[in-house]
């Protein structure tokens, strides 16, 4: 019975210690001076990527911005033309997958997508067919690549297509999607006409083979087997590649004005741009970036 009751007044003595022990006072937020800005910095977008959604705007915006795993940071409609800003550019957006360009993998983390409302396409009996885009919208999607890249600084050469980085996997933006128009407006470089149409002649004589297709498409950027052997995989991404420059046949095919495309765009001053997007940092004497 005694100790019972001694086990008793010490369980209330302990509640009540609980109950009246001082609380933990609230960490102090830290002490931030932000007086100073180092130089040595870039964007953590390094990647301008463009799909369609082949899904008419209302299913684009729902997908898109509810439950369905996928987001951009941009929609673009078709009619009228508004681009939304749906994923704030400091996030990731869930809109590149299992993906590579060069040396970088999985661009989610350093990228931003823009996704366009688009049907994408349609297998018919007489083959695929791709919808077009309207004009307007086209004219859109310039203005937003053009306020991106100006604002992070962009490489010209990182503005590429979904197909790009999952060659075979993915096909959007598609063959009917005008990349010769944001060459035009200088945001993208494109091959010289002149040295292509120059060097077709010697590779219409002379064909490269499979292996030297996939050198070529590997130092552009392109994840594409090296085993030298014209499989599936690597008419995918020839496809791919004709798709974007060559768009009047993707077919994959092996043929010599291809191989004088690859051949320009690995040529040092072969891919020309109409005019700097911006301007270039200011250099000091006998500094390095590293």
């Amino acid at each position: 019975m005694k100790k019972n009751l001694l086990i008793s007044t010490a369980s209330v003595l302990l509640m009540s210690a609980c109950a009246s022990a001082p609380r933990t006072p609230t960490a102090p937020p830290p002490t931030i001076d932000k007086t100073y800005t180092s130089l040595n910095q870039d964007s953590r977008a390094q990647f301008l990527i463009l799909h369609y959604t082949v899904l008419n705007f209302e299913k684009s915006l729902r997908v898109l911005t509810t439950g369905g795993q996928v987001s951009s940071h941009y929609l673009v409609r078709d009619e009228p033309p508004i681009s939304y800003y749906i994923v704030d550019e400091n996030r990731r957006a869930w809109h590149a997958g299992n993906s590579s360009w060069g040396n970088s993998q999985n661009l989610n983390a350093g990228s931003i997508g823009i996704e366009i409302v688009n049907a994408g396409y349609t297998d018919t009996p007489s083959g695929r067919v791709y919808a077009p885009f309207p004009q307007k919208q086209i004219d859109e999607v310039i203005k937003l690549v053009r306020d991106i890249q100006n604002r992070h600084q962009i490489k010209p050469e990182r503005i590429i297509g979904h197909a790009d980085i999952a060659p075979g996997r993915k096909q959007d933006p598609g063959p009917l999607f005008p990349w010769k128009q944001l060459a035009d407006a200088g945001l993208i470089p494109w091959p010289d006409s002149a040295q292509v149409a120059a060097r077709r002649p010697l590779y219409e004589t002379l064909p490269p083979d499979a292996a030297w297709f996939q050198d070529k498409l590997a130092r552009f950027g392109y994840s594409v087997p090296r085993h030298g052997e014209l499989d599936q995989a690597t008419k995918d991404v020839v496809s791919t590649f004709q798709m974007k420059y060559r768009p009047s046949d993707y077919s994959g095919v092996l043929d010599a004005e291809t191989a004088a495309l690859l051949d320009v765009a690995n040529t040092p001053g072969g891919m020309l741009l109409a005019k700097s997007p911006f301007p270039a940092p200011p250099v000091k004497a006998g500094g390095s970036k590293f």
